[in-house]
């Protein structure tokens, strides 16, 4: 079984609360521990390109994150992303004609009790690990998995839409 490509950008899957601070911030990421305790039954590589919440990622960041999805032998990829740009950074990416790229986050951090992160990364995995998913760009939330160039976050349904 081919191994799996992990890119972590940040968001709100990422967030914790810092006390002193009174606020949330994007800390470490949580999907190679959420990988982990699920006893997944493949290989997975992890890179951090940013720690920013989505609203504060930049051109440049899209670009290093396509860069690296260029230039990586991986043919499946997984991204951890915030969900107020990530139908941007998956329309920036594009297709790649023979990648199979998934965008997922959480509109609850990882770290509360009624998350939906472990859920959303769970149906991203079995997208991705799918016999007939085909190469190109997708976001996997709230249990469906849409094509980056028909899908919508809807504000007031605090979830993910086909268009």
């Amino acid at each position: 079984m081919e191994s799996l490509l992990v890119i972590t950008t940040g968001g709100t899957i990422d967030k914790v609360y810092f006390d002193a601070l009174s606020e949330f911030q994007v800390g470490e990421p949580v999907v190679a521990k959420i990988l982990n305790n699920m006893n997944v039954a493949f290989d997975f590589e992890c890179i951090e390109i940013c720690r920013k919440d989505s609203l504060e990622l930049t051109d440049g960041d899209r670009n290093t994150l396509k860069d690296i999805i260029h230039r990586t032998q991986h043919k499946k990829i997984l991204i951890t992303h915030g969900t107020d740009t990530m139908v941007k950074s998956a329309q920036t990416i594009g297709e790649q004609e023979d990648k199979t790229i998934v965008f997922t986050g959480a509109m609850q951090p990882a770290a509360f009790t009624e998350t939906d992160a472990v859920f959303n990364i769970g149906t991203a995995i079995g997208a991705l690990m799918s016999q007939g998913m085909t190469a190109g760009s997708y976001i996997a939330m709230s249990g469906q998995v849409y094509p980056a160039s028909h899908v919508e976050k809807n504000y007031q349904n605090k979830r993910f839409e086909g268009k």
